[in-house]
């Protein structure tokens, strides 16, 4: 009995593993993302590790991708120097790592102008229904394919400066 409980459990853990991998974490080991950079007129994202780039993606912005992000709604993804902030396992679109806009500043002159910042600015990935069409789709967000946003979700730590040019 215990050796037919042993081979079916063996069995199954071969199926399983003949399947793939389908968990969203992953590890890393290697050397630390102690930056990011965006450049948005390349659709262009580097990590990288002192002056070395570990890993270069690309990448799908905001709706209306020129300019900053000044206002809720405005469908840019914004420009300048902000940090990762947050994580969110459960994200609608697979797995995102937040950016810490809006910065004070911006929260102030949105506000002079009667207006929202907005916020909510994630790296994510394009999961389920929520698949991104076009060049340009999100809202004023970072968006990679799934594969990449778990490569990116375990290597980056919060806290990482977050450079993004025009």
């Amino acid at each position: 009995m215990n050796r037919r409980n042993f081979l079916l459990g063996a069995s199954a853990l071969a199926v399983l593993a003949a399947c793939g991998d389908s968990s969203k974490f992953i590890a890393y080991n290697g050397p630390p993302v102690t930056q990011i950079q965006i450049f948005k007129s390349k659709r262009m994202m580097y990590l990288l590790s002192g002056d070395e780039v570990l890993k270069s993606y690309d990448i799908a912005l905001g709706g209306d991708p020129v300019g900053p992000k000044q206002f809720e709604g405005d469908g840019k993804t914004p420009e300048g120097l902000y940090y990762i902030n947050r994580r969110n396992p459960n994200s609608a679109y697979y797995l995102s790592i937040g950016i810490s806009y809006p910065t004070p500043q911006q929260v102030a002159y949105a506000d002079s102008l009667g207006k929202k910042a907005g916020g909510d600015i994630f790296i994510h990935g394009r999961d389920g229904k929520n698949k991104g069409k076009g060049r340009d789709w999100t809202a004023g967000c970072i968006a990679v394919k799934d594969k990449e946003i778990r490569e990116i979700y375990a290597m980056v730590r919060d806290g990482t400066p977050i450079f993004i040019f025009p």
